[in-house]
């Protein structure tokens, strides 16, 4: 099944009528129906009307059903197994041309967004709008990520953190977490030992993690976070790519936006107006 119609579906879930909340249950259970069955075959497994399902498709924004096959179809082709290299083992790919790159790239991100719950986005929104301080944390290569999550949100709302900023203070910045804290926790590619260790300890806070991950780190993700976002990251091997990872930070700070409305656009007003006064006196 499409992932596009499973977001669509989730996405007005609420608004659907039982005989439609029906059949969405039928497909989300069995996605596999979309490609091989009509819509009239559909219909008869939930057991509602043709009119139904035709009425299901059509509030999903679909045209008719054939459209719904075809963006399933379509999806299906494009997808291929998740890996965290492109190249093959042992080879490092060079010579890439653009247009490469740049299909990549956007594989990367399209299949991230396709495969993330509107509802778990709404929750790590929920997380971070109601914590007293916000963390980030990204060690070794990542360092710089937590660098600019902090620098990005805290233009929209204060005690904005990044843990261990400051060369050998972790400890000293883990003392400071306390609960409802939320930690947001950007790791892709092999982690530094310590990073378990620091996950461990902050769910001894009882702050909420945030993990914004690659599939190699997805296990360990889940079993420290409250929620983990995955992010697909293939590259040509050699030089990783961090475009979805980046996206993904901004669209959680979109959603921050989203869910405080005016308190983040008066931070933002006030951080400009400050600028604007810093450079006077500069």
């Amino acid at each position: 099944m499409s992932t596009r119609l499973a977001l669509r579906i989730q996405e007005k879930l609420d608004r659907l009528t039982k005989s439609e909340q029906k059949l969405a249950a039928v497909i989300l259970d069995r996605p596999g129906l979309i490609e091989t069955h009509t819509a009239t075959e559909l219909a008869a497994i939930a057991d509602v009307s043709k009119a139904t399902a035709a009425r299901f498709f059509r509030t999903l924004g679909y045209a008719d059903f054939e459209e719904v096959k075809l963006q399933a179809r379509e999806e299906r082709n494009r997808t291929q197994p998740y890996s965290y290299s492109q190249a093959t083992p042992g080879t490092t790919v060079l010579g890439r041309k653009i247009g490469d790159h740049l299909d990549l790239e956007l594989t990367n991100i399209t299949r991230t967004f396709e495969e993330m719950s509107p509802d778990t986005l709404r929750q790590a929104a929920r997380l971070i709008a109601d914590a007293p301080r916000l963390w980030f944390l990204g060690l070794g290569a990542d360092a710089w990520l937590a660098h600019y999550g902090r620098v990005l949100f805290s233009r929209l709302r204060p005690n904005v953190h990044a843990v261990g900023i400051t060369s050998g203070a972790v400890a000293e910045d883990l003392a400071m977490m306390g609960p409802r804290d939320v930690m947001v926790v950007l790791a892709q590619g092999p982690q530094p030992r310590e990073m378990k260790a620091i996950l461990s300890y902050a769910k001894t806070t009882r702050a909420s993690i945030i993990s914004l991950t690659d599939h190699g780190n997805l296990a360990q993700a889940k079993r420290f976070s409250d929620l983990a976002l995955r992010c697909h990251i293939s590259s040509y091997g050699l030089i990783p790519s961090f475009t979805t990872l980046v996206s993904v930070l901004r669209m959680l700070a979109i959603s921050h936006v989203g869910l405080v409305g005016e308190t983040a656009a008066q931070r933002v007003s006030l951080i400009e107006d400050i600028n604007e006064e810093l450079d006077i006196l500069g």
